[in-house]
């Protein structure tokens, strides 16, 4: 009874995001093209800023698109430039916005673009990441699976899902079932795993499974399975161009509802999202590639934190935030780029080991099943094609952000070249001084030396006059 309740549950969480109206004219053409036009009109406007896009203003909000590597700048970036007094609350692992602290510098969080409704545009600089869509994807299915079963440790669904709401209900600890778009896709695959563990144990062992992980439908939903559900359709696919558009399932904006599925039903008004989306890219600070990691930590340090340390400092926030214990290492070290790349280095190695040993303990539940970069080249082309079809918005995104990094590192070079050049005079400068001085000194002892020779001869022949 309480089994079935349990799935009973699960299925309601998921169904917001499943149903589509039975209406033909909810969504025909003409009226989903009113909609999405004038959401775009209206954003365009919105977003209309000729400020500077490569200055750093008063918050910086890192826009995390889930799986690009955006966990590791947080961590071995962000937490070692801002002190946790300067953080918005509860913004990396909580949802929604807490609006009371108001002198908060970092905003960091999976939540959509649509959340800058609630800041000041003119005071707010914003960065992201983006990673291949076809690689974002199988990652995306990956670590929902990988999080579910860590719970299969637990006899049944009932027992797991009661644990998990435990750790939700726990002070101080973060569950990744409270962050989106996990809080939707793990209780999808926790179900679907222990619907195929009761499965195999009524069946009994032992059984005979096909050497492509991808595709073991008696332990996992098969990938083929998980990229045509309607849930991986309104979460996952073109999901960085719906979060840079702010119109995700967890949006702001009261109509994203109706231009997201206008975009889904037809896909030629998709050009407006993405209209929006690739201007959004072009206004923000930084915008870094998974695929060029060294090179975006690198153009991160140089164009943000550099820019970071220097603010910090002038705004004196130790003095700020009074006796501040976990006060930031940009502060306590006199932070660089040199020791913040080396620091980001040394974090980024500690935290990859970490999630490599929770990512195998979770893949031992489900063996044979393991998901690795070599299972990934032996997908079909057809499944791979078939993703490809279903991110055309984000493959075109991000092909626009490949440009975007480019200009990036342009300006990134432009800027070491002016800072060299400024040392360069600076240390010129310094030697014409020092070469200024040691010639004053010259002057100075010959001066001197010929005072001492005036006085010296008028000496003489005062004592010529005397013996005479």
């Amino acid at each position: 009874m309480g089994h079935d309740a349990l799935r009973l549950a699960l299925l309601l969480l998921l169904l917001p995001i499943q149903v589509y109206p039975n209406s033909s004219n909810a969504y025909d053409y003409e009226h989903c093209e009113t909609i999405v036009e004038k959401w775009a009109s209206s954003s365009r406007q919105t977003d209309n800023n000729n400020d500077d896009g490569h200055i750093l203003k008063d918050l910086l909000f890192f826009l995390h698109v889930p799986r690009t590597g955006g966990r590791s700048y947080f961590y071995c970036f962000l937490k070692k430039l801002y002190s946790s007094s300067l953080e918005c609350p509860r913004s990396y692992d909580k949802l929604r916005f807490n609006p009371r602290k108001q002198n908060c510098r970092l905003l960091a969080t999976h939540d959509d673009y649509s959340i800058m409704s609630k800041l000041s545009r003119e005071k707010t600089s914003v960065v992201t990441i983006l990673r291949n869509p076809v690689e974002r994807v199988f990652s995306a299915y990956e670590f929902s699976i990988e999080v579910a079963a860590r719970f299969l440790v637990h006899t049944n669904l009932t027992s797991a899902a009661k644990t998990s709401e435990k750790l939700r209900l726990k002070k101080g600890v973060v569950s990744t079932l409270d962050i989106w778009p996990w809080k939707y896709l793990v209780p999808w695959m926790m179900e679907e795993l222990f619907k195929r563990r009761d499965a195999r144990k009524k069946m009994g062992q032992p059984f005979a499974y096909g050497n492509d992980p991808y595709n073991v439908e008696e332990v996992v939903l098969p990938l083929h399975e998980f990229i045509n559900h309607p849930v991986a359709m309104d979460i996952v696919h073109n999901g960085a161009t719906f979060q840079i558009a702010g119109l995700t399932n967890n949006s702001n904006i009261w109509d994203a509802h109706d231009v997201r599925h206008c975009v889904m039903t037809h896909q030629t008004l998709g050009k407006h999202v993405l209209e929006v989306a690739k201007k959004r890219l072009d206004d923000m600070l930084y915008v870094g590639l998974t695929e060029d990691h060294r090179e975006s930590a690198t153009m991160f340090a140089n164009l943000v934190g550099q820019q970071v340390i220097s603010q910090l400092a002038a705004s004196n926030p130790v003095t700020e935030a009074g006796n501040d214990t976990s006060a930031v290492e940009a502060q306590n070290k006199n932070m660089t780029v040199e020791n913040l790349m080396e620091t980001y280095g040394t974090c980024v190695s500690k935290l990859r080991s970490s999630q490599s040993k929770r990512r195998i303990n979770s893949f031992r539940r489900i063996s044979p099943v393991n998901f690795t970069k070599e299972a990934r080249r032996h997908v079909s082309e057809a499944v791979l094609k078939h993703i490809s079809l279903l991110n055309g918005l984000d493959i075109e995104l991000y092909k626009h952000a490949q440009k975007f990094f480019i200009k990036q590192h342009q300006v990134m070079e432009h800027k070491q070249v002016d800072s060299a050049t400024e040392e360069s005079w600076h240390l010129m400068h310094s030697r014409n001084y020092i070469g200024s001085a040691w010639e004053i000194l010259y002057l100075f002892l010959f001066i001197l030396l010929l005072l001492f020779i005036c006085l010296y001869v008028n000496a003489k022949r005062r004592k010529s006059k005397v013996k005479i």
